[in-house]
């Protein structure tokens, strides 16, 4: 489906330089001014190049953890907050980063948004802040959430702060809570860990888990289409599931890779872990109820194996075959 793209606005994308930022920007620039912040912790200038010396488009290399930059930064009309930690696993190595860059990080944007009177933000949360739901697919009503990841727990501060901004200033805050996002320009995930690890071994691939953990795929333009369709018709703060009304194993997702790949015979060696999850923290079956979205209007164009199967191709294109 169209989205409803803006146009002659100037637009603040954090997060810019990485993977679903710069499909942001490359939705945006040809009818819109955009400035990309990014400290380029995750990822360098590669998908961004393109983009420079485009008389639309400005790079800050900003880290938003630094209030005293982002407080320098001029006024917007519009703030995309992607700018995060995206190493979930990591967390419970270094769950203070989570909270650093994640919800003091979205802090600092807001304060930045206050003082310059920048009105609207459309800010990347994560279905990790519902925990373990027991309700499957999983409504944006569905409470307690009890995020089992400090990931989750800082993207749940971060909803928090955007709604309390909203009442006291009068922001209008969209929260968009993402399914996995698979697709150009991913720099981390199960298909590029996969695709990695087989380029390194063809014959064995080392699946963390047992393979039975499913979740809900998002191709990157279903995920960026959808945001700006809310964002046209939304004039309230709110909050939007994204995601797909299917699951994915991860052994299907392996299948999906080896079969790209064009190996035959691999050897799937699954690594076990905690009742069968990649990693502590890792919530091993989880779909978001997308009801609110269809009722919107938007209708993704693929699949949650059809995304897996879409990116796994555009992924081999980007990293290299074997």
């Amino acid at each position: 489906m169209n989205a409803h793209k803006p146009s002659g606005l100037d637009i603040l994308v954090t997060g810019g330089a990485g993977f679903i930022g710069s499909n942001v920007v490359d939705f945006l620039l040809n009818d819109n001014r955009v400035t990309v912040v990014d400290n380029l912790r995750n990822v360098d200038e590669r998908f961004i190049r393109k983009f420079m010396g485009n008389r639309n488009f400005k790079f800050l290399k900003v880290d938003i953890t630094d209030r005293e930059a982002i407080a320098s930064i001029p006024g917007h009309d519009l703030v995309v907050h992607l700018a995060a930690n995206s190493d979930v696993r990591g967390g419970s190595e270094d769950p203070v980063t989570d909270f650093r860059i994640n919800s003091e990080g979205t802090v600092n944007i807001l304060e930045y948004m206050r003082k310059r009177g920048v009105p609207r933000i459309m800010f990347a949360s994560s279905s990790t802040v519902y925990g373990e739901a027991k309700t499957i697919p999983t409504p944006e009503t569905y409470g307690p959430y009890l995020p089992i990841s400090t990931y989750g727990a800082s993207k749940m501060a971060a909803e928090g702060f955007i709604s309390a901004y909203s009442h006291y200033y009068g922001l209008t805050g969209l929260i968009f809570r993402f399914a996995n996002i698979v697709g150009t320009n991913s720099t981390h995930g199960v298909i590029f860990d996969f695709i990695n690890k087989l380029k390194k071994n063809h014959s064995e691939l080392e699946i963390l888990g047992d393979g039975t953990q499913r979740k809900s795929y998002l191709h990157v333009n279903d995920c960026v289409g959808a945001m700006f369709h809310v964002n046209a018709i939304s004039k309230q703060t709110d909050i939007y599931n994204l995601g797909n009304t299917s699951m994915t194993s991860v052994r299907r997702i392996a299948e999906y890779v080896t079969t790209g790949l064009k190996l035959g015979n691999v050897n799937f060696r699954f690594a076990g872990g905690i009742d069968g999850r990649g990693w502590k923290g890792d919530v091993k079956v989880a779909q978001l109820g997308i009801e609110k979205l269809s009722a919107a209007g938007w209708k993704n164009r693929y699949s949650s194996d059809e995304a897996v199967e879409v990116a796994v191709t555009e992924a081999i294109s980007q990293i290299g075959a074997l």
